[in-house]
């Protein structure tokens, strides 16, 4: 729509469309207003639109993704998490903790950790799907209640898996964003029901996935009417075991040429040996990353997954003094930590 296109006009054009037998999702910006055409079976009429009052012009999306590409949507989108976090701005967010929550006693002292160090998110799993059915398979709903502890304490918003689409509900009332892992990328039915939960997503990129796979993953949410989905590039299965997978950091600036979406680095998964994961994260703010998802554990070696891959805590500080004047030299920052609601109210 032009830029002093008036409500009206607006609204005779969601009209218009429902009249076509389409959905209209209209999308204000800070200039426009677009709208959004949804259901297109490639009959649409654009004579009918172009000549209403208000248009400006028809933007034909010619990827097989349509919500979440740059032509239906120009401008990028934020993610606002619950303590005031956004995905996607000037900031880069730092989500910091470990694999698997394994008790009260360790999700409290790094969760305080990490956020005393810089990170705005803590991330740790309460269900955690495994290779082996032998592994270590998460607290769950009591590994939920422990990170809200945490949360309560800290301040930090919690990012966490939902293996399935009956565990959505469940994880939706703990956390502040729900992850949708690397093995349920194109789990279609836990795609659904995340889309409907209310929550904004993190979706991860499948192991085996090419960028238009994952973009058409982040379709099903959206088409479910979430629009805070942020993406994030996790590596790709390769051919060489020097490393536990190919972290494609190309991923990065293509992903966010393609779509409005925000989209997160873990150099953790990636790389899969805790010395890569800082030089990893700092290649991820400089490609444009809009955040990092890393492990950090209090003792590595005693973790009951992940361990190999997880920073000591003052691993994790350096690598936040790494990137953050990297994130500067790019016109950005760092996220700043939160201040948890009772020292907030006990300064004031």
């Amino acid at each position: 729509m032009h830029h002093r296109a008036k409500p009206e006009q607006i609204e005779r054009v969601v009209e218009t469309i429902g009249d076509m037998g389409y959905r209209a999702k209209p999308m204000p910006g800070h200039q426009r207003t677009a709208i959004g055409l949804v259901g297109n079976d490639g009959r649409v009429d654009s004579a009918r639109l172009e000549g209403l009052p208000g248009v400006r012009e028809i933007i034909k999306v010619s990827k097989p993704y349509k919500q979440v590409s740059r032509e239906w949507r120009e401008e990028s989108t934020l993610v606002r998490l619950g303590n005031g976090t956004v995905l996607g701005g000037p900031e880069v967010v730092l989500m910091a903790g470990p694999c698997s929550v394994e008790g009260r006693g360790q999700i409290l002292d790094i969760a305080a950790q990490v956020r005393d160090l810089g990170a705005s998110v803590l991330r740790g799993g309460a269900f955690k799907p495994r290779t082996s059915p032998y592994s270590f398979q998460g607290l769950e709903e009591r590994g939920l209640e422990l990170l809200a502890e945490a949360r309560e304490r800290t301040g930090l918003a919690i990012v966490t898996e939902a293996v399935d689409a009956e565990s959505v509900a469940l994880v939706a009332e703990y956390a502040d964003m729900i992850q949708i892992g690397t093995r349920n990328m194109q789990n279609y039915p836990l795609l659904k029901s995340a889309g409907r939960a209310g929550k904004p997503v993190l979706l991860k990129r499948g192991m085996s996935a090419t960028i238009t796979e994952l973009l058409l993953a982040a379709e099903y949410l959206l088409s479910e009417g979430n629009a805070d989905v942020a993406l994030c590039e996790r590596g790709v299965r390769g051919f060489d075991p020097a490393t536990r997978n190919v972290f494609d950091l190309t991923a990065i600036p293509v992903v966010k040429s393609l779509t409005h979406l925000p989209i997160v680095a873990d150099p953790s998964h990636a790389t899969g040996v805790r010395d890569k994961v800082t030089p990893m994260a700092r290649a991820a703010v400089a490609a444009g990353a809009d955040g990092l998802i890393v492990e950090v554990h209090p003792d590595p070696p005693q973790a009951l997954s992940d361990g190999a891959q997880s920073l000591y805590p003052e691993q994790f500080r350096e690598l936040v003094a790494q990137c953050g004047p990297i994130a500067r030299a790019i016109g950005r920052s760092l996220a700043p930590a939160p201040i948890p609601a009772a020292v907030s109210h006990a300064g004031a």
